[in-house]
């Protein structure tokens, strides 16, 4: 028989790091949006802190913010990435299950230090970038593994064609080694000592630290996310990707435009007015690629919108994909600066934060591990659906009040602030503002408890589907024939 109709060979993957990573994201998950759950409720009641430092607001806030980008959303990303491009490539990960297993291990234990760290009161006091030097190092160390696993696996492919997902997951990849390396430049005080100094100061320090927080925002929880839609949505509807030419226009827009966006944090500072008019003008051009890309994700669907009625997992993704849009356009319009004037330092901030982090990044890796889970573990159905949809619907009203809840807050407390009486005073002290958004406090509570047991759902339905016979494959249709971890190299 002729080579060009031979059986494709089967393709051994490596999915033990896969399901590992997974484990973790979702052991992080819950961690995060406990901890998180608990700072809503020492904001609504300060005493919850009991007067301990370790667990007083500022040093779990990073906790939890670090538990939720880097530990869940990290461990997602990573572990969805090294799914995506094997099986996109037709090839095993490149460097072995020892390298594999180091990134897992050195991530794991990255995010370890951190949060001790944190606790302890060691932080350099940056968003989204807190530890000290030691532990910025050892982190760059293991990202550089991660590119090289990735890329080797890009290089030694068996396609031709690179697919999209896997432009976005590299982007990604690349541009937060650039970020954390840039921002992260410090001195130590001594080789021994903990504490190092940033060698930027002022506004150059500042500037530099939201070029990498924006930016952050841009390639590790935007650009690496759209990388898990172009994948999962697809595979989940069974349906090819809307326009893959405005997948590949979504992808090279948002890369040039995101990366001048950073200034907008800073209005109204000490920055130049010219930078930050280049921040916002930046930023309101984003609406084009961000909403080109919502509308490719809802509209892979065409065709497969009854899906929707059975598949509750795909619903966490085409919901995602609709917060997304929702984000991206709320971010761009804060940034002008005249709405700024009035959302700047208030709870509309951390309103559109979380409409972004719990609807689009949470919920589109709540979709991407109810595909992959049975796939890894090769069993033939989640435990239940029931469960899917009330985690779905749960989680969705967590969000709805959390968000709702802190528009309102920082609508008053942006209207408050900048109040006048007749005689030109201010009309309310801070405290008064503070007062007066107390309820919307205890509803952001409400919301977090729902996402949390929406999540605690999620891990009892995961543990059933791998654990439960009832969910388990008939013997002759594991993996159709080929061994634990193979399968076909034409793909799934």
């Amino acid at each position: 028989m002729s080579d060009a109709f031979a059986a494709p060979r089967p393709v051994m993957y490596n999915e033990d790091v896969v399901k590992k990573f997974i484990i973790a994201a979702m052991f992080w998950a819950i961690v995060a949006f406990l901890v998180g759950v608990y700072l809503a409720a020492e904001l609504a009641w300060p005493s919850l802190n009991f007067g301990l430092s370790w667990i007083n607001f500022g040093r779990l806030r990073p906790v939890h913010t670090s538990a939720a980008i880097f530990a869940f959303g990290g461990s997602a990303l990573i572990g969805t990435s090294l799914y995506i491009v094997q099986r996109t490539c037709r090839a095993r990960l490149f460097g072995g299950r020892a390298l594999a297993d180091f990134l897992f291990w050195g991530y794991q234990f990255f995010i370890v230090m951190a949060a001790l760290s944190y606790v302890m009161g060691y932080s350099q006091s940056k968003e989204y970038a807190e530890p000290e030097w030691h532990i910025d190092l050892f982190l760059t160390v293991v990202w550089v593994v991660y590119l090289l696993i990735f890329l080797g696996t890009l290089l030694k492919r068996q396609e031709e064609h690179i697919y999209v997902a896997n432009w976005f997951l590299l982007a990604f990849i690349v541009t937060v080694a650039m970020l954390h390396i840039g921002n992260n430049a410090a001195v130590p005080i001594s080789l021994f000592s903990a504490k190092s100094y940033i060698v930027y100061s002022g506004v150059q320090d500042a500037i530099v630290q939201w070029w990498y927080g924006h930016n952050a925002v841009g390639f590790f929880l935007t650009a690496g996310f759209l990388g898990m839609m172009y994948y999962f949505i697809p595979k989940a509807a069974g349906r090819p990707v809307y326009s893959y030419r405005l997948s590949v226009v979504h992808f090279w827009t948002l890369i040039f435009l995101y990366i001048w966006a950073g200034p907008h944090h800073l209005h109204w500072t000490s920055l130049p007015d010219w930078t930050q008019m280049l921040g916002m003008a930046f930023s309101v051009m984003l609406w084009m690629p961000s909403w080109g890309g919502m509308i490719n994700g809802i509209m892979t669907l065409s065709g497969a919108w009854d899906k929707l009625r059975t598949d509750p997992g795909l619903r966490f993704s085409v919901t995602a994909v609709g917060f997304y849009g929702m984000s991206t356009f709320e971010g761009p319009l804060m940034s002008v600066r005249q709405v700024n004037a009035l959302s700047h330092y208030t709870d509309w901030t951390i309103g559109h934060v979380h409409s972004g982090a719990l609807g689009w990044v949470a919920f589109i890796v709540f979709g991407a591990i109810y595909y992959i889970v049975p796939v890894l573990w090769q069993r033939k159905a989640l435990y239940s659906t029931r469960l899917v949809s009330w985690h779905y619907w749960i989680a969705t009203l967590g969000i709805v009040l959390y968000i709702v809840s802190m528009w309102v807050a920082g609508i008053t407390e942006g209207l408050m602030w900048r109040a006048y009486d007749q005689y030109g005073f201010l009309q309310y002290s801070f405290v008064e503002s503070v007062v007066a958004i107390h309820p919307y406090m205890v509803v952001r509570l409400l919301g977090g408890l729902f996402f949390l047991t929406g999540g605690l759902i999620m891990v009892y339905n995961l543990i059933q589907t791998v654990k439960s016979p009832t969910t388990e494959l008939p013997r002759e249709k594991l993996q159709s024939g080929y061994p634990a971890g193979a399968v076909p190299a034409a793909g799934e």
